[in-house]
C-alpha cells in the first residue's frame, strides 16, 4: 500500500465562542496557564538574549525605521558556511536564538537587506541538524538592490551592487560566513526545490577500521532504495515515504599522519538529490561497526531488503560533529511549482538538458572579503591544529612509555569508535538479532491516533514515469 498523508495543524487559540461555552474555573485554569507559559516565556527570551524582560526590549532607544517601499529588490542566491559545532541546528526554533537561521535573519535585517523572513521570499538548500556544518549552504530570497529590475542584470549593475558578503559578515558571528553570491533571471527559483543534488562529507580516522569493508559496504547504498531502515522515521510530520535515489559512495583519505597510520583522516561521502533525517549519520555508524569487524558490508543489502526486514533495528547513531553539507548544485531551469510540492512524491531525477537560456549566473566574489574571510578561517585552523597537535604528541610520548613498562599490546585505537554515540556493550549483539523498533505502519496508525496526521491508504500505481525513473 502507498500513503496519502497529511499533517494536522492543532490550533492554539480559541474562538470566542468556545471561550464563551467555558466555566468560570475553566477560564480561571486558562489564565493560570497562560501567566505560567508567559513567565517562561520571558525567563527563554532573558537567557537567550541577555534582556531582563521582554518590557526592556520595548523600552529600547527606537530608530528610524527604514524605507523599504523607496528601494529596489533583486532575486539571488547566497551561498555562506557555518560551523555549527556550537549551535542547536541551522532551523530557527521557538526557544532558541542559537541557531544558524536566526543569526542569518538577524544579520539581514540588521543591515536593512530584507524587511522580515515573511516578505523576503526565502528557501533554504538543506536543514542541518544541531552540531553538523555546512561548506556550502545556500538560500534564494530576494534583497535590497540599487537598481530596477530590467537593469540588475547587465555585468555594471553586478560589479557596483550593494557589497552583501561584507555587508553581512560584519554582524554575522565569525564562524558564520557568506562566500558569494548569484543574480538570478527566475523571481521564482528556489534553493530548496531547485537543488538538483546535495553532497555530504563525514569526516573520520582511519583508527582500527577495515577501509576496504567499508568501501565494500558503500557499494551498496548506491541506486533507488528504501532507507526506512537507515534513517529516523519522521513520521509525525507527515514523511511516510523513504525511497531515495543515491548517485555515488565512496570513502577517501584527506590527510596523512605517517604510513597507514591509525590517526589518518579520512572522509566518507555520498551525493544524492534529497536525504532524510539522521540518514547520513545512521549510514555513518553501521559503517563504523563494518569497519570494526562487528558486521559483514553486506549488512547493509539486509538493511536495505525491507521486505524481509521491515523493522529497523535498535542502534546508536554516528556523532554530529564531523557531518558537513559540502556541496550542493542547482537545475539550469528552476521548475519548482508550490501548488504541485509534495514531501512523499517519488523523487524525480530531472534531465537538466533544457533548451533556452539558464536561469544561473556565475557566482559573483568580492576579493576583500573573501581574502578576510580566508584570514579568518586560517587563524581558527592555527588554533585548532595546535590543540591537535600537542594532544598527538602526547600521544607518542604514552606509546613510548606503554611499551617501556609493559609486555602485553597497547591499548587498542578507540578514535573511530568514539565517534559512536551511547555506551557501548561489553558483548556485542549483531544488528539484525538486536530488538528491533516500531514499523512504519504501526508509527502511522500511532499518528493517525493522536490525530497528528490524516491518512488515506491508495494502491501504488506501477510503470508510471514518476516511479519508475532510474
Amino acid at each position: 500500500m502507498d500513503y496519502s498523508v497529511q499533517v494536522v495543524k492543532k490550533t492554539k487559540r480559541h474562538s470566542r465562542e468556545e471561550l464563551k461555552a467555558f466555566s468560570k474555573e475553566q477560564l480561571v485554569d486558562r489564565i493560570i496557564q497562560l501567566e505560567s507559559q508567559n513567565f517562561q516565556l520571558k525567563n527563554i527570551i532573558q537567557k537567550t538574549t541577555g534582556s531582563k524582560t521582554v518590557e526592556c526590549v520595548t523600552r529600547q532607544k527606537k530608530h528610524r525605521s527604514f524605507d523599504f517601499s523607496k528601494c529596489h529588490k533583486r532575486h539571488i542566491l547566497l551561498r555562506f558556511f557555518y560551523l555549527g559545532w556550537d549551535y542547536h541546528g541551522y532551523a530557527s526554533q521557538e526557544d532558541s536564538a542559537n541557531t544558524i537561521e536566526y543569526h542569518l535573519f538577524n544579520a539581514l535585517t540588521r543591515v536593512c537587506l530584507i524587511e522580515n523572513r515573511e516578505s523576503s521570499n526565502y528557501h533554504r538548500c538543506g536543514r542541518t541538524d544541531k552540531g553538523v556544518s555546512a561548506f556550502h549552504q545556500v538560500v534564494s530570497l530576494d534583497v535590497r538592490s540599487k537598481f530596477p529590475l530590467d537593469k540588475q542584470l547587465e555585468p555594471e549593475s553586478i560589479t557596483a551592487e550593494l557589497n552583501y558578503c561584507q555587508l553581512l559578515n560584519r554582524v554575522l558571528p565569525p564562524d558564520i560566513r557568506c562566500i558569494a553570491w548569484m543574480p538570478m533571471v527566475n523571481p521564482v527559483y528556489s534553493a530548496r526545490f531547485d537543488c538538483s543534488s546535495r553532497t555530504y562529507r563525514y569526516f573520520f580516522p582511519r583508527g582500527e577500521l577495515d577501509v576496504a569493508a567499508m568501501q565494500e559496504a558503500c557499494r551498496f547504498l548506491v541506486g533507488l532504495h528504501d532507507f526506512r531502515n537507515l534513517c529516523k522515521m519522521d513520521v509525525g510530520n507527515g514523511v511516510v515515504t523513504f525511497t531515495r535515489n543515491i548517485h555515488y559512495a565512496f570513502i577517501k583519505e584527506s590527510r596523512k599522519d605517517g604510513e597507514e597510520s591509525s590517526y589518518d583522516m579520512l572522509y566518507f561521502e555520498l551525493r544524492g538529490k534529497a536525504f532524510l533525517w539522521h540518514q547520513v549519520r545512521c549510514i555513518m555508524a553501521i559503517l563504523i561497526l563494518v569497519g570494526q569487524g562487528k558486521e559483514k558490508p553486506n549488512v547493509i543489502r539486509e538493511l536495505l531488503d525491507v521486505e524481509s526486514n521491515p523493522r529497523k533495528p535498535q542502534y546508536s547513531l554516528a556523532n554530529d560533529m564531523p557531518l558537513n553539507l559540502y556541496e550542493c548544485e542547482f537545475r539550469r531551469k528552476g521548475t519548482f511549482d508550490p501548488e504541485l510540492f509534495d514531501k512523499n512524491a517519488p523523487i524525480v531525477e530531472e534531465d537538466d538538458n533544457v533548451d533556452g537560456e539558464s536561469d544561473l549566473r556565475d557566482w559573483v566574489y568580492e576579493e576583500e572579503s573573501l581574502s578576510r574571510t580566508i584570514a579568518e578561517l586560517q587563524a581558527l585552523w592555527a588554533a585548532s591544529s595546535v590543540k591537535s597537535t600537542m594532544c598527538r604528541e602526547m600521544l607518542k610520548s604514552l606509546h613510548v612509555i606503554y611499551g617501556r613498562h609493559f609486555e602485553t599490546l597497547p591499548t587498542p585505537n578507540f578514535q573511530a569508535a568514539s565517534l559512536l554515540q551511547g555506551v557501548q556493550r561489553k558483548e556485542y549483539i549483531p544488528l539484525m538479532e538486536r530488538k528491533k523498533c516500531e514499523s512504519l505502519e504501526n508509527r502511522i496508525e500511532h499518528y493517525s491516533k493522536k490525530r497528528r496526521i490524516q491518512v488515506n491508504q491508495k494502491e501504488v500505481i506501477e510503470s508510471t514515469p514518476r516511479e519508475t525513473k532510474d
